[in-house]
């Protein structure tokens, strides 16, 4: 005998609309908007909000040229209000071109539907989160069925790093100060379309971006005692690094995040045929739950001042990456409760039995925000993180699909309770 929830997923699947689906996203891929230039993509997507029927639309700059789109669908009365929210900003296409040249997916911004999956830069990242959002309401809509919570749709710019002044999540920062302020109704729980290839993630890490500048004095290769070596002072310092990189990780392992850790990702030295005057270390940390973000700033900071011992080098550290902290962005755990968590894996797994598994986003993204407001939340959405920021991006459309009808189940008044 058939249950609710199974009835439900018969109507959802005769009422979906896989080709406009399909055109939707591929209008999404072809509207660039890389991070500073969200203006073009946050129209349509005012435009597809208003196509829905979507109340109290606003579209506001939080930056000139730059605006967030929101609106919401009313619900079940007296039901909780679910923010769905996603960034409009998408990496560069730099090498794209190149990589594909002379085939169907040589157009970074084409949408081409090659071995089963759809192509352009922001499938994954997260043009295919958002048009799931908008194509779960519109299904639900033609299968008559009706809101269980109110659905807040938000749409802010500014996550993806990467473009010069830019990157620091001012368009998150500007909407959750909405809700701080009452302009915008504090919504009851979140889901960020961060692509999980349609599992649920709830905690991801921190981070932090440091660079170090080791300055001593340039001098002439001939007279190298003139001179005080940026390059040789700072060997100790990257030693140094790589030493509390395992002392992070003793620190403690998170069960889904796993353990912290330092990573230098860059030096640069050097002088005209000269004793090198600077070095440049850059590095990123890994911070997992539970672990304080200034506590492994000290860390390393300490660690690379004790290992420069020479009193003519002076050593500085920077922190170009402010998120929703000074330094960096904090690591996240804060997941629904129970009920609500178990209902969203059960509406995946209802479309999809191979999904819906309970794990950790092996990124950063902007729920920490939210978070402070005490809004709880979790990442779902279609599409691999792993190939998003290269010209491989792509999400499979069968994973697109799913997810719209896996979303549009939760959302449902019938999904069973």
């Amino acid at each position: 005998m058939q249950g609710p929830t199974s009835t439900m997923v018969a109507r959802l699947r005769e009422a979906f609309d896989a080709d406009h689906a399909l055109a939707l996203l591929r209008r999404a891929i072809a509207t660039p908007s890389v991070t500073g230039e969200e203006a073009a993509f946050a129209a349509l997507l005012q435009d597809e909000l208003e196509s829905l029927g979507a109340e109290g639309i606003e579209s506001r700059e939080f930056e000139p040229g730059r605006p967030n789109v929101w609106g919401r669908r009313p619900g079940r009365p007296g039901a909780e209000t679910l923010l769905l929210i996603g960034h409009t900003d998408t990496v560069h296409v730099r090498g794209w071109r190149e990589r594909w040249s002379g085939g169907a997916r040589e157009d970074p911004f084409g949408g081409a539907l090659v071995d089963g999956a759809v192509w352009g830069r922001g499938a994954s990242d997260l043009k295919g989160g958002i048009c799931t959002a908008l194509e779960a309401v519109r299904t639900l809509d033609r299968a008559g069925a009706a809101l269980d919570p109110t659905v807040l749709f938000a749409f802010v710019g500014d996550e993806e790093s990467g473009e010069r002044g830019s990157g620091v999540s001012a368009g998150a920062r500007a909407f959750a100060g909405l809700i701080a302020g009452g302009e915008v109704p504090k919504p009851d729980l979140a889901i960020y379309l961060e692509p999980t290839m349609l599992d649920v993630y709830v905690a991801h890490m921190g981070f932090i971006i440091c660079d170090i500048s080791v300055i001593g004095k340039s001098a002439y290769f001939g007279v190298p005692e003139l001179g005080v070596d940026a390059l040789k002072a700072a060997h100790p310092g990257l030693a140094a690094l790589w030493r509390y990189s395992d002392e992070l990780a003793r620190f403690g392992s998170h069960p889904l995040v796993g353990p912290g850790f330092v990573l230098p990702t860059g030096v640069q030295a050097g002088g005209y045929v000269a004793v090198p005057g600077e070095c440049a270390i850059s590095l990123i940390a890994k911070v997992p739950p539970g672990v304080p973000l200034d506590r492994v700033r000290d860390g390393l900071e300490a660690a690379v001042r004790s290992a420069i011992t020479d009193q003519r080098v002076q050593v500085r550290f920077s922190y170009p990456a402010c998120r929703d902290h000074p330094i960096g962005g904090q690591p996240f755990e804060q997941a629904w409760d129970s009920v609500r968590l178990e209902r969203l894996v059960s509406a995946v797994r209802a479309i999809r039995p191979d999904r819906g598994k309970i794990e950790a986003a092996p990124y950063w993204s902007e729920l920490p925000i939210l978070a402070t407001l005490g809004v709880p939340g979790v990442y779902f959405a279609p599409g691999d993180i792993r190939i998003c920021h290269t010209a491989e991006e792509n999400v499979a459309l069968a994973d697109y699909c799913d997810g719209i009808l896996a979303l549009a189940l939760f959302l449902s008044c019938s999904r069973g309770r």
